[in-house]
């Protein structure tokens, strides 16, 4: 199977590369299957929708930001990304992580209930 990105243009895929999203993701509940593409000596992954392949969200993972971060059994957090040309303004959502469990290829989105995890928090400190 194929689709075609603005970001990576052309990408091959089988249903084995498939991570469902029963629920789909916040504001996008109607979108349930993604390919997680990584590029890399990239620090983002790519959350990119097979249903509509425009919508990409850029994700990092979040243990490389907080090693003491909730854990979800067999699921790896990522948190969302807002991009930015000024790296300072550059933010990832640690209030809403994405857990994604690669072997089952199932994830989910949830809120966190702790005034920790900021909605914005600045990725790259200066």
């Amino acid at each position: 199977m194929k689709i075609t990105s603005y970001q990576f243009g052309e990408i091959e895929y089988t249903q084995e590369h498939l991570i469902n999203f029963s629920s789909g993701l916040f504001g996008f509940e109607n979108l349930r299957n993604y390919l997680l593409i990584k590029i890399e000596e990239e620090i983002f992954f790519w959350l990119t929708s097979i249903e509509k392949p425009e919508i990409i969200f850029p994700l990092i993972g979040i243990r490389v930001i907080d090693d003491k971060y909730p854990e979800v059994i067999k699921h790896e957090a990522f948190g969302i990304v807002t991009l930015n040309s000024d790296l300072s303004k550059v933010t990832v959502n640690l209030k809403s992580p994405v857990y994604i469990d690669e072997t089952t290829k199932t994830g989910f989105q949830k809120i966190l209930d702790s005034d920790r995890y900021k909605v914005e928090y600045n990725l790259f400190k200066q």
